[in-house]
């Protein structure tokens, strides 16, 4: 099955040290020189190796495990597409515990990774965190996670540091000539501090989950709130998960998963998509009937926040009309889910075409 996770499991994976490498010190920031390209091949485009004056490049890190890394890649190659001739990207896989998957990934992707694609260079016997790239760019930016993207400015300078999925404004300033790398400068730093206070909350919580429990941990989680209420648009789902997993706090997590629904994840279409799932998955415990509601509201909320565009999304809110009882409206999206999927990754997705005939099937019954 497709999986989509709470937003949560990002959290969870500081905590374990999955998905991610180490922390490091920060050597490498927006407005410094970009360092020089130094790969052990080009799997796919024509090899670049340094930074012209003039040119602007992304240079954006992703590995074949790495399940946002493939959520990105078409939106990568609709920007390649968009900025053909003026902005070269090049994607580098690092951290590969499989280096020999790559070829083969790039090559059954064909025109959905429609860019460069380059292999980080590893000392034999080496851990993918010490390939050439790796090292050179993602612990010298300390980035700790993928994917994460690069803009290298006419000036062979890092423009701007992030998540592919964001860089859309970023990189037409910059093509535009208006980005303002002082300000972005300013921002990151802001960012990374933003990171460090993150970063201690999370060895708080370690704690508190290993040795106080579901209260120490909640009681953590408000402290932070309190300290910092714009954090609860990133723990509160840890709240929600928390509060739902003891049996005697169910009335309270209905409450609270309809505050996060309300608020803290009112404006984020994948955020609200995730939660919607998290309580409508089919794979998950069985949930109190009073969460229907507030699985649908989500799923509803991000559908219209997304415009009815995302297959993803629609998938949710099918099911979450499908467990309500309104089977017309969920074969209604689950037909429109599948439609919009086509030439995008969700196309090979079984699951939401078996989701499909099932609603097919219910929808003819109550005919």
């Amino acid at each position: 099955m497709r999986k989509r996770f709470l937003i949560i499991v990002a959290l969870v994976a500081g905590l374990t040290g999955a998905a991610t490498v180490g922390a490091s010190a920060q050597t490498l920031s927006v407005g410094d020189p970009a360092p020089k390209i130094t790969v052990k091949e080009f799997v796919k485009g024509t090899p670049v190796t340094d930074f012209k004056k003039g040119d602007i490049t992304v240079v954006e890190f992703w590995a074949t495990w790495c399940g946002p890394c493939r959520t990105s890649i078409p939106h990568l190659t609709e920007l390649q597409k968009k900025y053909k001739d003026r902005v070269t990207f090049v994607g580098v896989s690092v951290w590969e515990t499989d280096p020999a998957q790559v070829k083969p990934f790039v090559a059954s992707m064909g025109d959905k990774m429609g860019y460069r694609v380059a292999m980080d260079v590893v000392p034999a016997g080496a851990k993918g965190s010490e390939g050439a790239m790796a090292k050179g760019w993602m612990t010298a930016a300390g980035e700790n996670g993928i994917p994460t993207a690069f803009i290298v400015g006419r000036d062979a300078k890092i423009a701007w540091i992030g998540h592919p999925m964001t860089m859309d404004k970023p990189l037409e300033q910059v093509v535009a000539g208006t980005w303002n790398p002082q300000a972005a400068a300013k921002e990151r730093a802001k960012a990374k501090a933003r990171q460090a206070k993150m970063m201690a909350l999370q060895r708080k919580l370690a704690e508190a989950r290993t040795s106080g429990g579901p209260d120490q941990m909640i009681a953590v989680i408000d402290a932070a709130f309190a300290d910092d209420p714009d954090l609860e648009r990133s723990l509160g789902p840890l709240k929600f998960q928390t509060l739902l997993g003891q049996p005697s706090k169910q009335a309270e997590a209905v409450a609270y998963g309809n505050r996060l629904a309300d608020t803290a994840l009112k404006d984020n279409a994948g955020a609200l998509n995730q939660f919607a799932w998290f309580l409508l998955d089919p794979e998950q415990p069985k949930r109190d009937a009073a969460l229907l509601p507030v699985a649908l509201k989500a799923a509803q909320r991000a559908d219209e926040l997304a415009g009815g565009k995302d297959p993803a999304i629609l998938d949710t809110l099918a099911k979450g009309y499908f467990d309500s009882g309104d089977t017309a409206k969920a074969l209604e999206c689950q037909e429109k889910a599948v439609r919009l999927a086509k030439g995008t990754p969700l196309e090979t997705d079984k699951d939401m075409v078996a989701r499909l005939e099932m609603y097919r099937k219910a929808a003819a019954k109550n005919k």
